[in-house]
């Protein structure tokens, strides 16, 4: 008898927090149908028009078990009506910070092919516009502008993107779209306009020779795609996207791309030697002043990425089924298998195509894997900092990142010849739920 009413009650817990999902469910889907007429009275939802019947009393199991079904069947609907409303369309956000690998994963959808619209880092131009008109980013301008332009490329709209673009484009035509070349979409043949002698294209297409990019042109072949793809290192907060979440326009996907903080810092000493010369002139003295402001920047972004990393691991209803965790690390060790689960998250086949672009570009050689290549032996690149960074600098990481490090299970080290023994692993074996 006891196991009984347990599990009544079980039932009816689960019934609560359903409910309130379906009330979640049933504002958006509201927005989406016409408005009930006002002589029509409203009548209770879900498992609220099922309690009512029971006039207050508990409702057996055998009708909790019907409740639940019926309830299963409501989210399936409106998944199935949401999915019409976007076409099956998938639109895929991918974020990181600066010297993660995002570029390399990033190629994970640019090479999908004929079906996938991907764009390389547009918000570029958004931030370099908001520094040059205020000398520095204003934060809370940024995440507006972020978020509108973000909205309106996964709508295939680049008029937001042209007001931010220097020069500003003529009849929607630019030269100045910022790595144009890593967009597999934007050098294909349909946006390959007619070549113009004199006119200088920083980022041209290496496939072909195109004239200047054409927006409209663009836009045309966005629309003609399956699915949308957007990488961006520019995106502080994960909070600050949620009206995308909640557009019911767009069915989006976001996967957090992470990366130890000390292989970062090493990477970025490299990459950016000229903003990072105070930590290499820290690296030879062997001291390293804590209350320094490019410290403190460390410590922020730092923060920043654990605290966006900790709404999406708690699944909040707006960020349910729509959010992945991917350390870099695992990518290096298993790209195939990773690649495999984030297709698998997205709803998007994994393609023979790129597939075949995963084997060749995880074991190149060393003459091809530059600064800023796409082409690495990735077993090897996830260790490559722990050589090159000074223990001194791995401490100092340690102490402002430590929550960041615990959270995604980077070991800390006590010693340099911890640091630089290879036998001693520094990633903890550990699984983001993100279903």
């Amino acid at each position: 008898m006891r196991i009984k009413y347990t599990i009544s009650i079980v039932f009816f817990v689960a019934l609560v927090i359903i409910e309130k999902e379906n009330n979640i469910i049933s504002r958006v889907s509201a927005k989406l149908t016409l408005k009930q007429s006002p002589q029509t009275p409203r009548q209770p939802s879900g498992f609220s028009h099922i309690l009512l019947k029971h006039n207050g009393s508990s409702p057996s199991l055998s009708k909790l078990d019907s409740a639940f079904t019926l309830m299963k069947r409501r989210l399936e609907d409106y998944s199935q009506h949401q999915e019409a409303v976007t076409g099956g369309r998938k639109h895929i956000l991918l974020l990181a910070t600066t010297r993660t690998g995002s570029s390399f994963v990033g190629e994970f959808f640019n090479q999908q092919g004929d079906n996938m619209f991907y764009l390389f880092e547009p918000l570029w131009h958004v931030e370099k516009m908001l520094t040059l008109e205020t000398g520095g980013t204003n934060a809370t301008a940024a995440v507006q502008a972020y978020r509108n332009v973000l909205q309106q490329l996964f709508l295939c709209d680049f008029s937001q993107l042209e007001s931010f673009i220097d020069p500003l484009p003529v009849d929607h035509v630019t030269a100045a779209l910022f790595r144009r070349e890593s967009s597999s979409s934007l050098c294909e043949e349909s946006v390959c306009s007619p070549f113009i002698r004199g006119v200088f294209e920083r980022y041209h297409c290496r496939t072909r020779r195109c004239g200047p990019l054409n927006l409209t042109m663009a836009t045309e072949s966005c629309l003609q795609k399956e699915h949308r793809a957007i990488k961006s290192v520019r995106v502080r907060q994960l909070e600050n996207l949620r009206p995308l979440a909640e557009d019911p326009r767009l069915d989006v996907k976001f996967i957090q791309l992470v990366r130890d903080p000390r292989a970062v810092l090493a990477s970025r000493m490299v990459a950016f030697a000229a903003k990072y010369k105070n930590w290499k002139q820290w690296a030879m003295d062997g001291e390293v002043p804590i209350d320094d402001n490019e410290v403190r920047k460390l410590k922020g972004n730092c923060d920043n990425i654990r605290m966006s990393a900790e709404i999406g691991l708690s699944q909040p209803p707006w960020l349910r089924r729509r959010y992945m965790l991917v350390r870099y690390e695992d990518i290096a060790r298993f790209p195939m298998r990773k690649a495999t689960e984030m297709y698998r998250f997205t709803g998007i086949p994994f393609t023979r195509q790129v597939k075949s672009w995963i084997l060749k570009n995880t074991q190149a050689s060393k003459e091809t894997s530059g600064v800023y290549s796409t082409q690495k032996n990735s077993s090897e690149q996830g260790e490559k900092w722990r050589f090159t960074l000074p223990f001194k600098i791995a401490q100092v990481v340690q102490k402002v990142c430590g929550p960041m490090l615990k959270l995604f299970g980077y070991k800390f080290v006590s010693s340099e010849e911890m640091l630089i023994d290879k036998s001693i692993s520094l990633i903890e074996d550990k699984v983001f739920n993100f279903s």
